[in-house]
Order: structure tokens, then C-alpha cells, then sequence
């Protein structure tokens, strides 16, 4: 398996891995283009497929103190093709995301998890945090 920064030739396996049809490809492919320096993909692949992706977003926060550069991640869209779960798959996309994470020097990296993923991300490195909060609008 090798994991890396995902690139143009990876935007019909990025598309079908969010669900995106061969009719949303273009759309999809302009959005990646549009955002290439804040939503980083990266993929993993068996035999030259790609197996499994995840994103990072890096974004930056409001300068403070004597910070005035500050700098962010939070994992988004983790996806391994099913006939690949439970393999390392996600473990090595974490890996692969958090070394960038460091190589970048951002503060801290989020996620907001499924119930049943929240395992998963203890397993690789995160903790809950007591002043991490949500604000979610009502109907």
C-alpha cells in the first residue's frame, strides 16, 4: 500500500469515494482546483487503485498575542473502500496527515467523528477536548 498527496489523475476515484457520479465529476474536479491550498487529499492505494482517501483542511486563525500566524487542520471525508476496512488503511491516512500536519506547524488538527469512528481516531491520536464546542442550528 502506498499513501500520498492525491492529485488531478485521482479525481474520478476521489468523486466515486464521496459518491459523486460521472455527472458531478467536472463540478467536483473544479471544486479540488478551487480550494488546492486549503483541502489537501490524500490517497491510498493498492496496484495503482485507489483504495481509500482523506483530506485535510489547513486553514488559519485570527492572529493573537505575539502569534500572528496561526495555522490549523481538520480531517475531513475519511474513506476506505469497504473490501479494505479494518487493514490500516485509515491508520496509514492518519499518519500520512498528521506528519504533514507537523511538517506544516499547525497548532492542533480536529475531527468531527461518526459515533462508530470515534474509536478509530483514539487509536490514532486524538483525544477529546473539554472546550472543543459545537453550535448546530435548529430547525
Amino acid at each position: 500500500m502506498i499513501v500520498r498527496r492525491g492529485g488531478e489523475a485521482d479525481m474520478a476515484a476521489l468523486a466515486g469515494l464521496r459518491d459523486i457520479g460521472e455527472g458531478g465529476l467536472a463540478a467536483f474536479a473544479g471544486w479540488v482546483a478551487a480550494h488546492a491550498e486549503t483541502h489537501l487529499p490524500f490517497v491510498a492505494e493498492v496496484d495503482g487503485q485507489v483504495i481509500g482517501a482523506a483530506w485535510l483542511l489547513v486553514a488559519e486563525r485570527v492572529p493573537g498575542g505575539a502569534a500572528t500566524s496561526r495555522w490549523y487542520g481538520d480531517i475531513q471525508s475519511v474513506m476506505v473502500r469497504e473490501g479494505h476496512r479494518n487493514r490500516g488503511v485509515g491508520a496509514a491516512l492518519m499518519a500520512a496527515i498528521l506528519d504533514e500536519a507537523r511538517a506544516r506547524g499547525l497548532e492542533h488538527v480536529t475531527v468531527h467523528s461518526g459515533r462508530r469512528a470515534v474509536d478509530f481516531y483514539l487509536r490514532n491520536g486524538f483525544g477529546q477536548h473539554r472546550q472543543m464546542l459545537i453550535w448546530e442550528p435548529g430547525e
